[in-house]
């Protein structure tokens, strides 16, 4: 049977008006990170309908993945992240349009990265702070919007960074400071309801020092599906966006919603709080 996109994606047709549906097939958006949360978006977002993508990372799959990335396999051990993800794109539709990047993202290749770039999601790990902020100061001032959706425990946690709103950095206050003090601050940032913290089973598999943490795939799934979502809203221009310094948790643990509104972000009295509360756990006061 040959492939027909509006065969592929009727189900889709109700939720989205046909004409909501070609638009999402000639949208382009960038992924930066085909592990937990990345990969388990591009696939997502292909059964969206959308059907051009750029895609970037230089990691190879390993055993340690098999808990919640979404192209981990037997059959994927030791290949490259971004060839199998777009492999597993195409067999879902053979008519997609990837631009990989084997190599990552970093300064020499960013523009390339977000040309034609309808919205930018983010995918990357928790700790890739360099890359992380080079790509959403390369959003601010292209005005591109983006989105990050943090996999905490069993938890989805939103941000949406949009143009003429607050930026990453001024959210977040990461420039300049080290390593640590940056995953301190991202951390608290990300979720500043903390609905994941009652339930952590073993707290010394947590180890910032060491960017360490546990993971697991719920949250990877809730993630992908809280991001779509919201990239249906910024891309169709249709539902209410919720920019930064709103965030939204959902923890499907606890069967809890947290929406929070810290002005200036990680200036806001609350989160300083909570990152000097960090900071001495850390042993860092």
């Amino acid at each position: 049977m040959s492939f027909d996109y509006s065969a592929a994606f009727a189900r889709n047709i109700g939720w989205f008006t046909d004409n909501e549906q070609q638009q999402l097939k000639h949208k382009r958006v960038a992924i930066a990170g085909m592990g937990g949360v990345g990969g388990a978006h591009l696939l997502t977002f292909a059964r969206l309908g959308i059907e051009k993508f750029n895609i970037a990372d230089f990691d190879v799959f390993e055993l340690a993945n098999f808990n919640r990335q979404a192209g981990a396999s037997m059959s994927s051990l030791n290949r490259p992240k971004v060839d199998t993800l777009a492999a597993m794109v195409r067999d879902i539709n053979p008519e997609s349009d990837l631009r990989p990047f084997p190599d990552g993202v970093n300064a020499s290749n960013l523009e390339q990265f977000f040309q034609d770039v309808d919205l930018y999601v983010d995918g990357l790990d928790f700790f890739a702070f360099d890359a992380r902020e080079q790509l959403f100061a390369y959003c601010a001032k292209h005005r591109i919007p983006a989105i990050t959706v943090a996999p905490l425990g069993m938890s989805a946690a939103l941000l949406n960074f949009l143009p003429g709103g607050i930026s990453f950095e001024d959210y977040f206050q990461l420039s300049g400071r080290g390593e640590l003090e940056k995953a301190v601050r991202f951390l608290v940032g990300l979720a500043p309801g903390l609905l994941h913290r009652h339930y952590l089973a073993d707290k010394n598999k947590v180890d910032l020092k060491q960017q360490k943490g546990p993971s697991t795939v719920i949250a990877c799934q809730l993630c992908a599906g809280v991001a779509a979502s919201e990239a249906v809203k910024i891309l169709l221009q249709r539902g209410k966006v919720w920019s930064a310094p709103h965030g939204i948790q959902f923890d499907g643990y606890r069967n809890q919603i947290a929406h929070t509104w810290r002005p200036g972000g990680n200036r806001h009295p609350l989160n300083r709080i909570a990152i000097a509360i960090a900071r001495r756990q850390l042993g860092l006061a």
